[in-house]
């Protein structure tokens, strides 16, 4: 069975509960309730100044965080600077050691030749 409702008829009564209820339904405030404008913009504006000093405070503290990093940063940066010129110099005293030696050598060895070549060397035998 199919019902087709081509335009709904409401009776007065009808209408009156349905206005009564949409009514029940919004809420009205009492005027104890009600703040002023004023205050309420005066609480807003209080909460957004806590906000504010949060805000800056956390800001500052951060800052202060950045700058000793920065000098940290710099201390180490210099670290390394120190260290790099310390190594370079020992590199430096490690390769005039390692010439020298070889120039000692050399001339140990051209001294041993020109002892033999002079005769002056003492065979095996002679040294037991």
């Amino acid at each position: 069975m199919k019902i087709l409702a081509v335009s709904p008829m409401t009776t007065p009564k009808y209408s009156w509960w349905w206005e009564r209820m949409i009514n029940d339904n919004i809420s009205v405030s009492s005027q104890e309730d009600v703040q002023p404008i004023e205050e309420h913009l005066q609480v807003v504006l209080s909460e957004l100044e806590i906000i504010k000093q949060d805000f800056e405070k956390r800001s500052s503290e951060l800052g202060k965080t950045i700058e000793q990093l920065e000098e940290e940063k710099m201390r180490l940066g210099l670290d390394v600077d120190i260290h790099k010129l310390e190594a370079k110099k020992l590199k430096k005293w490690k390769n005039k050691a390692e010439e020298d030696l070889d120039s000692l050598k050399t001339d140990y060895k051209k001294l041993r030749l020109s002892i033999r070549t002079a005769g002056l060397s003492k065979t095996s035998e002679q040294w037991r």
